[in-house]
């Protein structure tokens, strides 16, 4: 006889477990495991005398971390075959006796072992196999009569587990009782995950009879159950008043769901019968409950979509649909329009539900909303639901919606016809945001894009009035209509040879010109920086490299030759610094969108040139917006620019040229000095280059410079955080992972350290770094980091410094929720500082203070309720505070601190 079954049969018969410690047993499981892995032959020689020794050696455990080893190798005797032979009721019962668990693992339990973990593990071993299916589906009904949430969720996923391995069979006999189970907890309950794991259990069930093989003799198992449901739930959506309507709709639509076959008949017993009820209803609230109920059996799930070459289940029902839908969009209720909205989105969304006059009609229907209705809540369903149709029907809004909008967008507003209350400002806005939604097919972009360029344009000739949000507006659309660009080619090219170059055409004019433009707004100029970096970004790599060019040749020699209209002076100097404050410096803006954007494999020409320019430019110009966006630019191209001896050149003569104005504090160019060496601190910093040390350790150096201090603390905040225009991963930068805590756990003791030696009246600008910092850092880093920081945090919240008030109040918040330790020691310090900032003068900093103290609230109730009268009266002044922010949270603070301690509070 083989060693492995000499070990067997010596650890089953003759070792009671019960009787051995923890260890011990423990070891016997997991050589049982090991033997199943290496010896599953052998012991599965044994028989069902192997499954009956270890029923035996399993009974009685306690032990969770036993449980879970003990529930493996049950798991593995079901998955793999073993012969149960006649045990199998008796696996069952020694394996089902824990089921619900009901295991809470003690605090700082240093095995690890969750609650989670253990369900998991058994239920994997209850729904294993469909031959226990007699013996746990009348436990599972038993169980759901129990009054405990968390053992109703767990029988009832449990039983949607057993509907992936189960057959109809199996589940026939006991269809009644789990219906009627899961029914009452679907109407009855008051909790949300009792009612989602009933419907996933109806789901699961129905989707589980669906699978069954129809015989000529035998009853439809599917039909049966399911008239079950239509029987007690069908009847209650004829009520749209009472409060069934909605349980019975979910259970409908969760059984509607599971399967193709489920869906036809579900859908052929309801569909009828509520665009019945809804055309003999007359109220608008009960209209919108049955749309709204028909919304949720009209957009197929992916089990229950027709296979290739099945029809939608919904064909038969197609005028009645599209009839009851068109009706409610011309309704005067917004709520009935929302949902009609909604509910013409996903009937537009399935093919041969809609012929071509719907299509038509239905785009009639959403250009007369978007030009009529200011509701917000129906302008974005409108937009919603034109954005997803316009990809799969796009030649209807070219033709239909696109140029009745032009038409509204230009039109006179003193010519606006009666029927529109409203400002003529607001139905261009809603026009605008229109053709962005509606354009994510190249042949709609085409027609969208060169309306809104036109918008541009007119408000750079001054004509129709647009004002400069207008414009910003049109911009935000273009820049929606480019993230596009990297799903199509041909979008992409309409961008490299139409928009990118009229809107650099446009911009030129504007700086170029006399008379005053919105374009020469700096507002318009940042607006318009991300629709180039966007469709840059995106660009394929042969039209990357040759916008690269012309972008650099128009900056670097003037050649204007791609422009549009071409008729611009032929000697054009945009890097050069003027005195004016809005000069064509003004567009390396747009130089910066475009060179800094593309993927890091492509070339930018004359490069070096380039940057000796933008160093020139940033550091002379006198003007804030130029030599900002300057400095943005040079350090975009370095962050990409391969590691060599260009690099490190091009690093030492820019560190040279930062040294000498920056060092030099009578030197009149000290502040751009300063936004080069922030902005190349963060290009190297984040792609871990050695120089990065040496540049953030001029900034902390920095920080007790009587002109500089406050701008270099809030230099921190551009370090850390992500910047939205250059410098980011979808500029295609490169950025390391992780790069935050690398420069905390450098930095944090030189910060610390300079803090404690500077000057008393220099101290705020260490505070303000530190939290700019901190705020910076992921959640677990700050918790973890809490305790050595925590004295100079709330030395920041005594900082008169408003904005190092906000940001270290933003940063305390999420990490009192699971404050630390070290927080007991400074409760004092701490209430005291909160208390007096929740009447600072400042909302946001006295909105943030009331969330910090109503987080202090759920600290252990012996720790706090020392302070309960204290706050409470604290909290008495922003009761009373003009902003109605601010009384809000001041309420729900108070609420929790009022309760605290008291009989039937938390």
């Amino acid at each position: 006889m083989g060693g492995t079954i000499c070990l067997v049969i010596s650890i089953f018969p003759d070792l009671f477990l019960g009787s051995l410690m923890l260890a011990e047993r423990s070891c016997v499981y997991n050589i049982l495991i090991n033997l199943m892995e290496s010896r599953e032959q052998e012991l599965k020689g044994l028989g069902a005398d192997f499954v009956f020794g270890f029923v035996q050696s399993v009974d009685g455990e306690r032990d969770p971390r036993n449980l879970l080893l003990a529930f493996q190798v049950a798991r593995n005797i079901i998955n793999k075959g073993y012969d149960l032979g006649k045990f199998v009721e008796e696996l069952f019962e020694v394996t089902s006796c824990y089921f619900p668990i009901d295991f809470s693992p003690p605090p700082n339990d240093p095995h690890g072992i969750t609650h989670e973990e253990l369900v998991l593990c058994l239920r994997a071993v209850l729904s294993g196999t469909p031959r226990f299916s007699e013996f746990l589906l009348p436990l599972i009904i038993e169980k759901l009569d129990s009054d405990v949430q968390s053992a109703k969720v767990d029988s009832l996923q449990t039983l949607a587990a057993c509907g992936q391995t189960y057959s109809h069979k199996e589940l026939a006999e006991f269809l009644p009782g789990l219906w009627s189970s899961i029914r009452r907890e679907v109407f009855q309950t008051a909790s949300e995950r009792v009612e989602s794991a009933g419907l996933s259990a109806l789901g699961t069930i129905t989707s589980c009879l669906s699978r069954s093989v129809l015989d000529s003799d035998e009853e439809d198992a599917l039909q049966v159950f399911l008239n079950l449901v239509l029987k007690d739930c069908q009847h209650h959506l004829c009520e749209p008043d009472l409060k069934l309507v909605w349980p019975s709709a979910k259970l409908l639509q969760a059984a509607n769901g599971a399967s193709y076959r489920a869906s036809l008949i579900v859908t052929s017993a309801v569909i009828p019968a509520l665009l019945e009820q809804y055309n003999n209803r007359t109220e608008c609230a009960q209209r919108r409950t049955l749309l709204e109920v028909i919304q949720g059996f009209v957009l197929p799930t992916p089990l229950s979509r027709p296979a290739e070459g099945e029809e939608s289940v919904l064909v038969p029902f197609q005028q009645s649909l599209g009839s009851v839908v068109f009706s409610a969009l011309v309704e005067s209720s917004t709520g009935l329009q929302v949902t009609a909205t909604r509910v013409l989105a996903a009937l537009g969304q399935q093919p041969g539900l809609f012929t071509p006059p719907d299509v038509e009609k239905a785009v009639d229907h959403l250009t007369r909303l978007s030009l009529e209705e200011e509701d917000s809540q129906l302008s974005l369903a409108v937009v919603e639901c034109s954005g997803s149709l316009a990809h799969l029907h796009p030649k209807a809004f070219i033709s239909r919606m696109i140029p009745r909008l032009k038409e509204e967008i230009f039109s006179d507003p003193a010519t606006v016809s009666d029927g529109l209350s409203q400002s003529n400002g607001a139905v261009r806005q809603r026009c605008v945001m229109a053709l962005a939604s509606v354009s994510s097919q190249a042949s709609v972009v085409t027609e969208s894009a060169p309306v809104l360029l036109q918008v541009v344009a007119s408000a750079h000739a001054g004509s129709c009035g647009f004002s400069v949000e207008e414009v910003i507006s049109v911009c935000i659309s273009l820049e929606k209509i480019a993230q596009h660009t990297p799903d199509t080619e041909e979008i992409g090219q309409f961008f490299h040879d139409i928009i990118i170059p009229r809107l650099f055409g446009l911009a030129l004019k504007a700086v170029l010109q006399s008379h005053s433009s919105p374009l020469t707004d700096e507002a318009v100029l940042s607006a318009i920086v991300p629709v180039i970096s966007t469709a840059c970004a995106g660009l394929k790599a042969e039209l990357a490299s040759h916008m690269a060019a012309q972008a650099v040749r128009l900056f670097l020699n003037g050649d204007v030759s791609f422009l549009p209209e071409n008729d611009f002076p032929s000697q054009i100097q945009l890097l050069q610094s003027h005195a004016e404050s809005r000069g064509p410096s003004q567009l390396v803006c747009l130089l910066m969108a475009c060179v800094c954007s593309f993927p890091r494999n492509v070339d930018i020409p004359e490069i070096d040139r380039l940057l000796v320019q933008l160093e020139e430019l940033s550091c002379t110009c006198p003007h804030v917006f130029a030599y900002t966006f300057a400095a943005k630019c040079f350090a975009g191209l370095v962050n990409k620019r391969p590691a060599g001896k260009a690099l490190d050149a091009v690093l030492e003569r820019v560190l040279k040229r930062i040294s000498v104005e920056f060092e030099n504090v009578s030197s009149t160019q000290r502040t751009q000095a300063f936004t080069l060496l922030l902005w190349v601190a963060k290009a190297l910093l984040l792609r871990y280059h050695p120089l990065s040390t040496v540049l953030t350790d001029k900034l902390f150096a920095s920080l007790s410079d009587p002109e500089l201090g406050s701008k270099v603390a809030d230099g921190f905040r551009v370090l850390m955080s992500d910047s939205p225009d250059v410098l980011n991963r979808n500029c295609h930068a490169d950025v390391r992972i992780m790069y935050r805590q690398r420069f905390f756990a450098e930095n944090s003791t030189k910060l610390v350290q300079g803090f404690n030696s500077a000057e008393q009246e220099k101290k705020s600008c260490y505070l303000k770094a530190l939290s700019h910092i901190v705020n910076n850092l992921p959640r677990q880093v700050q918790l973890a980091e809490l305790p050595a920081l925590l004295p100079l945090l709330l030395e920041a919240l005594s900082c008169p410094d408003q904005g190092v008030q906000l940001s270290t109040l933003s940063c305390l918040q999420p990490v009192l929720l699971e404050p630390p330790a070290a927080l007991n020691n400074q409760l004092e310090a701490l209430f005291t500082r909160l208390l007096a900032l929740t009447t600072s003068p400042a909302m946001n900093v006295k909105i943030a203070s009331l969330r910090c103290v109503h987080a202090l609230s759920h600290l252990p109730e012996h720790m706090v309720l020392p302070f309960r009268a204290r706050v409470l009266k604290a909290l008495a002044l922003p009761l009373d505070d003009i902003k109605r922010l601010v009384r809000k949270e001041a309420v729900s603070a108070r609420g929790e601190w009022f309760l605290l301690g008291s009989p039937g509070g938390r």
